[in-house]
């Protein structure tokens, strides 16, 4: 990592996998970024970077560091694998690149606070960190390690295909008036036709749409 790839990162803007902070301030909440990377493809959060695609950069690099490598030890569970890179600028100034790599024990969870028991799970959607549903969750765990899943091809299943055929994406709760299943044998219907690739999954911040695979 130099300058010249950090420029290149910076040129294409915030994505599917580069996030920008100017500074670390509240490292509870830069985290979920840290998250949403590692239960998605990897991706590089560059500290000292602003949203304008400025480089001001920071002037206490190591102290900034110091603090969020803190965070991620503390309030992230799984231990997420990460590289971390020290760019100067100048005499006193530098970036810092922190490239988190695709997780291996998904899903993983940031923490407000170390002592915390619950954490929250959040996934990487074009260039937002969003919170991932219980049915992504599942679906993230279960890929740790795949294996061959089949499903019932019934009823409601003929019904899903008729209305994603007509309408191009489902939610749970449509699924659920549509079949007048419950929440729990609605969902997992989803995640198993998830986990066979004969639905895909967008997640979203207010309800997840189901597609029919390409």
């Amino acid at each position: 990592m130099d300058l010249l790839k950090i420029k290149r990162l910076v040129y294409q803007g915030e994505d599917e996998t580069v996030e920008f902070k100017r500074k670390i301030v509240h490292p509870e909440k830069v985290i979920k970024e840290v998250v949403a990377f590692a239960n998605s493809k990897g991706g590089y959060l560059l500290v000292g970077v602003d949203d304008n695609q400025t480089i001001p950069g920071l002037k206490y690099p190591e102290e900034e560091d110091f603090i969020m490598q803190k965070a991620f030890r503390d309030l992230i569970r799984p231990k997420v694998d990460f590289d971390t890179h020290l760019i100067r600028l100048n005499e006193k100034r530098a970036v810092i690149c922190y490239y988190i790599h695709p997780g291996q024990n998904k899903p993983y969870y940031a923490f407000e606070k170390k002592s915390h028991r619950y954490g929250k799970a959040f996934v990487r959607v074009k260039d937002r960190s969003i919170q991932a549903s219980p049915e992504i969750r599942k679906i993230l765990k279960f890929n740790n390690a795949p294996k061959d899943v089949q499903f019932s091809y019934g009823e409601n299943e003929s019904r899903l295909f008729r209305f994603l055929h007509d309408n191009g994406h489902i939610t749970l709760p449509q699924f659920q008036e549509m079949t007048g299943l419950d929440y729990k044998p609605s969902s997992q219907i989803l995640i198993q036709m998830v986990l066979a690739n004969a639905l895909k999954i967008l997640p979203r911040e207010s309800e997840d749409w189901y597609m029919a695979a390409e």
